[in-house]
């Protein structure tokens, strides 16, 4: 018997009984339970018919419902708009680096550029993010107010978005039947067998914290000026940047314990674990204003405006620095995996959570095949077929068809220099700067000289197989250097227990970079960059024919890598030159703070700027929830802002400008704190990254010493792996300091490198 007729039914029961498949109107009867026309009527019939009544009736007046047309109609539109802003932005583009037009906000642009597959999912992310925008803008017109898209998107509407725009493929669980118990895939799929997307590239970021929008959804903090957080206006991050962050070039203080390599060592692992793609569009989806030509704010134009007064700009403050948001990413939602129904703005990491080598071997298929010297079947990776370091190999070239490495001329004030293309890596921002560009090079040549060496002891390998066991070790060199030999010396002797001792993998950890690690935590080494970029003779002075150039000449050179004594002097550089010292009184040099990507351009960037306005672009909450979620004392006036600090000046000059704690970058917060013992971070950043290595080793089923990776020989062998042995065995360098990362003047801690021991590779020995 159907439950309406039976007796003791409640009114509540009735009315969900009569609108069983229909949502809205079950939900318009609870709300009308008191209704009038209900309790003048008798009977169970007459209640049915009330209930119909009322469904209908209020159908007729509420508001409107998504209809499939409307989603259908914006994603048209959407696409249309997309694919237009795209082709007029790679034509505009492309013409300015050939034409050497390209301004350093563009060269930023080229940099953080989806490829590849990267940029097919970046381009789905457009059509879905500006079609969830043309649906709200049609349902306001029809309403005639503002109203709040999330009220009447549902998932089921954003998943059939997902569907029209592309995205659908990076919400479907890929099928892991394939054995993969050997070898990683290049993507990271199905590390996490239950969970295959997990950590995988082209995903979003998670969220530690949920974001901090100004909208709630979308639009940063700081998007209209005058609008205020926690009651208090946020002042300019260029500002910020000229207040506290500046350093005068006299002012530098060397690190007396750490080398310059482990300034540029945390940009290599950066490398490996988050890359944030920015949108290619370089003109306005809305009104089709060109984000070079205008100040305005519109998607996905966000400048960085320049005070009244300032140091460089003087008192022109009509200017503004050029910025553009990262990308959306598909299936925007807090879970990121799930892709819930939540519309709110997340970020993409186009590489792999995993330290897995993806900056030497790429982050997907297509580029990890492009890489591949795929013609001797000896597992090797390509090379450059043009120019050669003192005999030994560089990066083969890009080929790309704008050349944005052709520095040479503008740098040296040369006319007709020859110049060479980009290098081409694992990773997009291998010409970065030079520095960056020798560690790219030393394991490339790493990885064939395993390579060759195994297949001398195992002639019947094939070319697969060589290069996927070449490419194993070397990730293990990777893990192991970091966990053992760097990260302790960055986060500190309290976190050296956790990480000496291997929890083991676990299924249900989610390895995935958070958005706070990528965008602020992780830019702490940007403050022990050195203004030169040092290349040292053979007794490690000062190079008489290749002298240490300024960082801003380093930038997009490979030139001076090809035609200024290759890798071997900038190596020496890194080894026996100090890393800077980050002082609450001296943060960040003026080459970064001042001169990023100058070239010819008056408008060169400014980094400090640019990570506080990227930590608003990505909806970071502030320094305090931050230092909450640590579980560390939250400041909220200046007597325990000065005690977190240790610097009552410094703690002034913070409320001078954010008037609240809370509002604090946490970028510039968590560098602002003194060192943990033993560190070069404070204990925000100190929490926050160890927090993800934590994670990013306890949720990778490949990682070294997780059992079956590799045999107990074998990690035994790796546990000698030493990174001062990896330079000796892929340079002319024969002297170097027996630990790396720790600075020695030359003669008191450096060794021959014949007096190190070798890499044993006899455990790889195959006997069938």
């Amino acid at each position: 018997m159907p439950r309406v007729w039976q007796k003791g039914v409640s009114r509540h029961s009735l009315y969900e009984t009569i609108c069983t498949d229909d949502k809205w109107c079950k939900a318009q009867l609870l709300t009308a339970a008191g209704a009038s026309i209900i309790t003048e009527m008798k009977g169970f019939l007459c209640l049915i018919a009330a209930g119909l009544y009322l469904c209908l009736q209020n159908r007729v007046n509420a508001e409107p419902r998504l209809s499939r047309s409307i989603i259908e109609n914006a994603v048209i539109e959407a696409k249309a708009i997309v694919d237009a802003a795209y082709l007029y932005s790679r034509r505009e583009s492309v013409d300015r680096v050939r034409r050497n037009a390209a301004s350093p906000s563009d060269v930023l642009r080229l940099l953080k550029q989806p490829v590849g597959l990267t940029r097919t999912a970046v381009r789905a992310a457009d059509y879905m993010d500006n079609a969830v925008k043309l649906v709200k803008r049609s349902l306001e017109k029809r309403q005639k107010r503002s109203i709040n898209a999330t009220d009447l998107i549902t998932a089921e509407d954003l998943h059939y978005l997902a569907e029209l725009t592309g995205c659908s493929p990076r919400i479907r669980i890929p099928s892991c039947r394939t054995n993969l118990d050997k070898f990683r895939t290049a993507s990271g799929v199905c590390n996490n067998e239950e969970k295959p997307r997990l950590g995988a590239s082209n995903i979003p970021f998670t969220r530690w914290l949920p974001a901090a929008y100004q909208d709630d959804i979308s639009l940063p903090r700081g998007w209209d000026p005058n609008r205020r957080i926690n009651n208090r206006r946020l002042p300019l991050v260029r500002e910020v940047s000229n207040i506290i962050v500046r350093t005068a070039n006299s002012d530098v203080e060397s690190d007396t314990l750490y080398t310059h390599l482990l300034t540029i060592f945390a940009q290599w692992v950066d490398h490996d674990m988050s890359f944030t793609p920015t949108s290619p569009v370089i003109r306005s989806y809305s009104n089709g204003i060109d984000c070079e030509k205008s100040c305005e704010r519109t998607e996905p134009c966000f400048p960085i405006t320049i005070p009244s007064v300032d140091p460089r700009f003087g008192t022109n403050s009509a200017d503004c620095i050029p910025f553009f948001r990262s990308a959306p990413a598909c299936g925007s939602g807090n879970t990121g995996y799930n892709f819930g129904a939540s519309t709110v703005r997340q970020q993409m990491n186009s590489l792999t959570a995993f330290l897995d080598g993806g900056q030497v071997y790429g982050s997907d298929d297509i580029k990890a095949r492009k890489l591949r010297n795929l013609t001797t079947g000896q597992g090797l990776l390509k090379v450059n077929a043009q120019y050669k370091d003192n005999g030994r190999a560089l990066l083969p070239f890009s080929d790309m068809t704008a050349n944005m490495c052709a520095t040479r001329a503008r740098i040296t004030n040369t006319v007709n220099a020859q110049e060479v293309p980009c290098f081409e890596a694992g990773d997009e921002r291998s010409n970065e700067n030079i520095g960056l560009t020798t560690l790219h090079v030393v394991f490339v040549r790493e990885h064939n000289r395993l390579a060759r060496a195994l297949a001398v002891i195992n002639p019947h390998w094939n070319g697969e197989r060589l290069y996927q066991e070449a490419r194993k070790i070397v990730g293990a060199y990777l893990q192991i250097l970091i966990y053992r030999d760097y990260l302790p010396l960055i986060v500190g002797a309290d976190s050296r227990v956790s990480f000496n001792i291997y929890p083991g993998y676990d299924k249900n950890v989610d390895p995935r970079i958070s958005n706070v690690f990528a965008t602020a935590a992780y830019r702490y080494a940007h403050l022990m960059i050195q203004p030169r970029m040092f290349r040292l003779n053979e007794q490690y002075q000062e190079h008489p024919t290749y002298p240490s150039p300024l960082l801003h000449t380093t930038f997009f050179a490979p030139w001076r890598v090809v035609f200024e004594g290759g890798v071997d002097p900038l190596l020496r550089g890194l080894l026996g030159r100090q890393a800077k010292l980050n002082t609450q009184e001296n943060m960040m040099h003026d080459e970064l703070r001042d001169r990023l990507f100058e070239f010819t351009e008056r408008l060169a960037l400014d980094l400090a700027a640019l990570n506080m306005q990227r930590g608003r672009d990505h909806g970071l909450p502030g320094y305090n929830e931050w230092r909450k979620f640590c579980g560390l004392s939250e400041p909220r006036n200046m007597r325990q802002l000065r005690r977190v600090l240790n610097n009552r000046p410094l703690a002034r000059k913070f409320l001078d400008l954010y008037r609240t704690p809370n509002n604090i970058d946490v970028w510039l917060g968590g560098l602002a704190e003194p060192f943990v013992p033993g560190g070069r971070v404070g204990p925000l950043f100190a929490c926050l990254i160890a927090t993800q290595f934590q994670k990013v080793r306890q949720g990778d089923r490949f990682w070294w010493e997780n059992h079956g990776v590799f045999t107990t020989a074998q990690k035994t062998s790796l546990r000698a792996v030493s990174l001062s042995r990896i330079i000796c065995d892929n340079t002319g360098i024969t002297e170097v300091p027996a630990q790396p990362f720790r600075y020695k003047a030359r003669g008191s801690g450096y060794t021959q490198c014949t007096t190190l021991p070798t890499f044993d590779l006899s455990p790889w020995r195959d006997a069938h």
